[in-house]
């Protein structure tokens, strides 16, 4: 078996994706697993890349590692953190815990163990961005404009309450 260089960038790109996940999971400090988020979304959107799909690598990139990342950390660091108590995990719960891993490990080992993939047309790779383009605005035309929609009336929203939440806040501190 000869190692080609998409094999390697595959496994690297992997393996960041793992270790940015098992960081998320084990880092105390939020920032710190907020940047491990960050690594892991960065690495899967290499992943999309090796795949020929650019758009969605694009879209991961912005949506994920940028907006969702940032929504999070500002949710996190705007809330009031008092519960200090640290839960003690018990011997049982943890060999519970590794063998539903082992499981779940064993159930995708035997699902992909004999998968063949039928014969793709060489079309798939070629100019994916713009076939998803005019699909979206051709046929989909509508629920995209409806999705505009609904995003701009929830950031409406959020702002009315916002400035709700101020008022109230003003007219309290004026009693």
């Amino acid at each position: 078996m000869t190692l080609s260089g998409e094999f390697i960038a595959f496994l690297s790109l992997a393996l960041v994706a793992v270790i940015g996940g098992v960081l998320l999971l084990r880092l105390s400090n939020v920032v710190h697993m907020v940047v491990s988020l960050v690594f892991t979304f960065v690495s899967i959107a290499g992943i999309y890349v090796l795949l020929s799909a650019e758009f969605i690598a694009a879209v991961q990139v912005l949506v994920y590692s940028g907006a969702i990342t940032i929504i999070m950390l500002f949710g996190i660091m705007l809330t009031r953190h008092d519960d200090h108590s640290v839960s003690q995990v018990g011997k049982w719960r943890k060999f519970f815990v590794f063998l539903g891993v082992l499981g779940f490990a064993f159930a995708v080992y035997i699902g992909i163990y004999d998968l063949e993939f039928p014969e793709q047309p060489n079309t798939l790779h070629e100019a994916n961005t713009e076939q998803i383009g005019e699909t979206l605005f051709s046929k989909y035309v509508i629920p995209f404009e409806l999705t505009s929609v609904v995003l701009l009336v929830a950031l409406i929203g959020a702002i009315i309450l916002a400035k709700k939440d101020e008022d109230d806040e003003k007219e309290a501190d004026s009693e």
